[in-house]
């Protein structure tokens, strides 16, 4: 189970560099890198903490506090690159939403490392 755990935390670690890249490189548009990178976040983050708080053999000991405040900002950057690119599509730029999203996303790292 160890391994299918670090699989899973490579992969949220990948969508965070999605993210994080995609808002770096397309500023000041949201790209579908941003978009996925996101809904990555949001999928392997919950996953990882339901593994960590429900497999005894992986000896975690998640801080619930720390995972909603994540939780919190991960959904909000996915609404942000959702909406910031739906507008996209349709010709309308909303250039503070890319900022939102890519901004909060750094938030979230910093949370993750800094957080005791």
């Amino acid at each position: 189970m160890e391994l299918v755990y670090k699989l899973v935390v490579v992969a949220h670690l990948l969508g965070m560099a999605a993210v994080v890249g995609g808002y770096v490189a397309s500023r000041p548009r949201v790209s579908e890198l941003m978009v996925w990178g996101a809904r990555a976040q949001l999928i392997t983050g919950v996953i990882l903490a339901g593994m960590a708080s429900g497999i005894e053999s992986l000896h975690k000991e998640p801080d619930t506090t720390k995972l909603a405040v994540k939780l919190v900002i991960a959904f909000a950057v996915a609404a942000f690159a959702e909406i910031s690119r739906g507008d996209a599509k349709r010709g309308k730029q909303v250039p503070w939403m890319t900022d939102a999203a890519g901004g909060l996303a750094i938030v979230n790292v910093l949370v993750a490392v800094l957080w005791p």
